[in-house]
């Protein structure tokens, strides 16, 4: 009696594990059906380095980038639309995600932790779960459910997406400049009782910063903008171009609060709260893109004849001496169009070639597979 219900016991046991492994096998199944629409396009999931699936040439860029408030770090690119790292794996997201392009060139996290993306064809928004496009109805309400017949320039190149103290998110765009409240987008030029003497259309911004007393600076981009450096205060729009360059590549504000402009023509100049100086303690170093949590100020590099390379690679100014980074060091040759800083202090830079490197304040790691 005992050996039989032994016997019974053994068999219960392996029918048990056989139910157990097929329902694991169509548990697995199942997920991984489910998934096929978001996952589709992340061949790269489980590997530490980007991968471009979409076709980039050496010209794409890694463009744009963040360090949203769960320590991921997001890029844009030129071609191959978002990367999300983790710290460990990088997950792309293209047009088959959801993307209204691939060509990315401006991402920003809002207050409530989503992430703006804009791109050649407009906004798409992300929260975490699905990529959305947002669009704008006629009464100029935003939503995510499909076109109206009055999209208010969403189909155009979105260079920056900015949020400012209060909450206002800023959208530079080639048919101008429009703030949104999250529920409703208006042109900004349309707002009441603003002073434009100067009669600015604010076309193709390619730089916004609000500055640590509120005010906001404009730097405008190539034609149809070339109107140099705008400033807002709140009331009234002025337009200068202090160095004599239309086009003003980056606008970032130092630990001191001196604002700094990366001029496409003309190299860099800074404001000190009175008046504009040119930046002249060392010619040929590229643009002022990034000032560090240590006061550091670093420099683009010079763009070689090919527009591809970058001459003598990057630099970095302390206040005092200059640093430069080259292929000797580990840095890439590729030009330079993204600099971040994330919570850790490392220094995150994208590149033509769709290239990304990391520099941990010691050593320059690669993180693109395809870097050549």
């Amino acid at each position: 009696m005992t050996r039989l219900t032994e016997t019974k016991d053994n068999l219960n046991m392996e029918k048990k594990s056989l139910l157990i492994q097929i329902l694991f096998v169509f548990s697995l199944s199942v997920l991984l059906s489910s998934c096929q629409g978001q996952v589709k396009t992340n061949i790269q999931i489980g590997k530490t380095k980007l991968i471009t699936t979409q076709g980039s040439q050496r010209n794409d860029n890694v463009y744009c980038g963040l360090q949203d408030r769960t320590g991921n770090l997001w890029f844009g690119t030129t071609g191959d639309g978002v990367y999300r790292y983790d710290g460990k794996t990088f997950i792309q997201f293209t047009e088959k995600d959801g993307l209204n392009s691939n060509t990315v060139w401006s991402i920003m996290e809002d207050k409530k932790g989503n992430i703006w993306i804009g791109t050649n064809r407009g906004v798409c928004l992300s929260d975490g779960k699905k990529i959305s496009k947002i669009y704008a109805t006629n009464e100029k309400e935003i939503n995510v459910y499909g076109p109206t017949s009055n999209e208010l320039a969403i189909n155009s190149s979105v260079w920056r997406i900015m949020q400012d103290k209060n909450g206002l998110i800023w959208l530079c765009t080639d048919d101008g400049v429009y703030c949104s409240n999250g529920e409703t987008l208006n042109r900004f030029l349309d707002k009441k009782n603003l002073n434009n003497k100067d009669g600015v259309q604010l076309k193709g911004i390619t730089s916004i910063l609000e500055d640590k007393n509120g005010n906001i600076w404009f730097g405008s981009g190539m034609p149809p903008g070339s109107e140099g450096v705008i400033y807002y205060d709140g009331k009234s729009l002025t337009s200068s171009k202090p160095n004599g360059d239309g086009w003003i590549r980056y606008i970032i504000e130092d630990k001191q609060g001196k604002i700094w402009f990366g001029g496409r023509n003309h190299g860099n100049f800074f404001f000190d709260g009175t008046s504009f100086t040119n930046f002249t303690e060392k010619i040929g170093i590229g643009n002022s893109i990034l000032s560090d949590s240590k006061g550091n100020i670093w420099f683009t590099g010079a763009e070689a004849n090919n527009d591809f390379e970058n001459k003598d690679g990057i630099w970095f100014y302390d206040g005092e001496n200059f640093k430069n980074f080259s292929v000797k060091d580990g840095m890439g040759n590729y030009f330079v169009h993204c600099m971040i800083e994330d919570k850790d202090g490392n220094i995150w830079i994208g590149t033509r070639n769709t290239g990304l490197f990391k520099y941990d304040g010691k050593t320059f790691t690669c993180y693109s597979e395809q870097y050549k």
